[in-house]
């Protein structure tokens, strides 16, 4: 405790560091505060069916991205997912288009246009979004009497602006964060509105536990304990990395290169999941599918089976349906971000070389095989998480709010923006000659 107390009083000394917290901190509020204001033409008194909509399934999951702003009908009820979808969507069109692959191979410039893109294509998908939203409220139990100018264009046009405008402010906030804060700033406004939602969920488990005889506090203790067990698993699963021993040619003073027995060493490291958390968003997005399937076919047996399994988000069909996704979406993700002939071309190009490996073709088939064998573990280990809350709600009857942070993209979001964060303050640290979060000892001040 008494190193923890040291390590905030060193960030505090740094005045940099200070002044991107404290920015940072303002910037989450301002987004908190807008999370709270309903969309002007709605009554908030007549909000209680779309909370109650909005709890448990996909919409539950959309709505703890947000903050509860999606069921708050607030001014940030889209949340910033419309600009992640459109980040997705570019990233997977830089695979196909040239003139993608062309901006990504321009460093700072290309960045800079390729970001251009996803802002304008955020707009985009915030108008298509926004009137779906309005026009769905009344299937989530807003009844038509909460729209005090009803649902006429001089409604609708307002209302629509206004959403989209709330998420392109997200959108600004997020990347005022990354360059003026301390980075991040699109992950920290999720997680952000994954944590708002935490303390809600947990006092309902608690008092689903404690007054309905169901457990009392031996059994939220059991859950609490488990719940830490999986955050664990979880920062093993972000940190897990293979390290590939590479051998550097040191240069000499001629211009040549001395033998390769006394060059430098170093690791490349691979890390278990590359994909992050993309192969559940993706797998998310697919599971629309089968209900919509079964609606199709809803006069039949099939039909109808389809959509009561695949409505259920702790159901088994659907859960074993999206461990499989995940998996493969793994390693289709990583195919797509980890090039690993790119890597060997690099490598070469350095006087690098991996020992008993031919550099060129040879490294960049090894460092492929080494990958998809590492993919699988790692795959099989991230489905896991994020079936584990459909395991608790029937295992443990956990209530389905507390459940989704036991696991799958809330959890996995939440430990690895955490972990980020911390090596940026840590960086920090490390330059002013403090000891960081991650690492314990005296300070290491120099006059």
């Amino acid at each position: 405790m008494k190193k923890f107390i040291e390590t905030i009083s060193n960030i505090w000394k740094i005045e940099e560091l200070r002044n991107r917290i404290i920015l940072t901190l303002g910037l989450l509020l301002v987004y908190r505060f807008g999370c709270q204001i309903v969309l002007p033409g709605i009554d908030s008194t007549q909000l209680g069916g779309l909370a109650d909509g909005t709890d448990q399934g996909i919409f539950g999951l959309l709505n703890a991205f947000t903050g509860g702003a999606f069921a708050n009908a607030s001014i940030f009820a889209l949340g910033i997912m419309p600009y992640i979808s459109a980040s997705i969507v570019v990233q997977l069109m830089g695979i196909a288009i040239p003139y993608l692959q062309k901006l990504q191979k321009e460093g700072e410039s290309g960045r800079k246009t390729i970001n251009q893109i996803t802002r304008w294509l955020t707009i985009g998908i915030c108008i298509v979004q926004a009137p779906a939203y309005l026009y769905g409220l009344g299937a989530f139990g807003v009844p038509d009497s909460a729209f005090v100018l009803g649902k006429g264009l001089d409604f609708m046009v307002p209302a629509v602006i206004i959403l989209v405008s709330g998420c392109v402010f997200a959108m600004w906030l997020g990347e005022k964060i990354t360059d003026k804060g301390i980075g991040n700033g699109i992950s920290l406004l999720i997680m952000i509105g994954i944590i708002a939602t935490m303390p809600q969920s947990f006092v309902q488990e608690f008092v689903s536990r404690t007054t309905n005889n169901n457990g009392g506090l031996m059994f939220i203790l059991i859950e609490v304990i488990v719940w830490f067990l999986v955050i664990l698993a979880s920062v093993l699963l972000v940190m897990a990395t293979r390290q590939i021993p590479v051998q550097y040619a040191r240069r000499t003073a001629s211009g040549g290169y001395e033998k390769n027995i006394m060059g430098s060493r170093q690791y490349i490291p691979l890390k278990l999941n590359a994909s992050g958390v993309m192969p559940i968003i993706f797998a998310q997005a697919i599971m629309f599918v089968p209900g919509m399937i079964g609606g199709a076919f809803d006069d039949t047996s099939f039909g109808q089976w389809m959509q009561v399994q695949f409505s259920d988000i702790f159901g088994w069909a659907y859960n074993l349906l999206f461990a499989f996704l995940i998996i493969i979406f793994t390693y289709f993700y990583t195919a797509i971000t980890v090039p690993t002939n790119k890597m060997a071309d690099d490598l070469k190009r350095s006087g690098g070389f991996i020992p008993g490996i031919r550099p060129g073709k040879e490294t960049g088939d090894y460092l492929d095989k080494i990958m998809s064998l590492i993919t699988l573990p790692g795959s099989i280990f991230l489905a896991l998480l994020a079936v584990l809350p459909a395991i608790v709600v029937k295992l443990l009857d956990v209530q389905a709010g507390w459940a989704l942070f036991y696991g799958g993209t809330s959890l996995l979001i939440m430990v690895g923006v955490a972990i980020d964060t911390v090596q940026q303050v840590n960086s920090y640290l490390l330059n002013r000659h403090y000891d960081g979060l991650m690492k314990t000892g005296k300070n290491r001040k120099v006059a």
